[in-house]
């Protein structure tokens, strides 16, 4: 394989790496607690997009478990989120050719 070869090689694996991230950026995922009266969305750049909380858990008197469920969603999201985000990796660097474990050159 030539110089040139090389260069053109890397100029792609940098495009794909980038189309990587930004597919990675459009993920949501939802995280919920209590049985689903806490749900919370988060974006593949850990951002929270959402928070739904079933109306029946708003009594002045529930505040504590109401942050508490939400912390618990927000964990549950991000747990779903890193998981989901390590598949994608696996999958496209396995698209890319890449060999087992090169995946996380690209970032998250």
């Amino acid at each position: 394989m030539n110089l040139t070869d090389l260069f053109k090689q890397a100029k792609d694996m940098q495009a794909r790496a980038e189309e990587m991230q930004k597919a990675m950026a459009a993920i949501d995922v939802v995280g919920e607690s209590g049985a689903g009266m806490v749900r919370v969305t988060l974006t593949g750049k850990s951002e929270l997009k959402a928070l739904a909380i079933d109306p029946s858990l708003l009594k002045p008197e529930d505040k504590t478990v109401i942050e508490d469920l939400i912390v618990a969603a927000h964990n549950d999201a991000r747990a779903k989120l890193e998981a989901r985000m390590a598949e994608e990796m696996q999958r496209m660097s396995r698209e890319m050719g890449l060999p087992a474990g090169l995946g996380g050159l690209f970032g998250q």
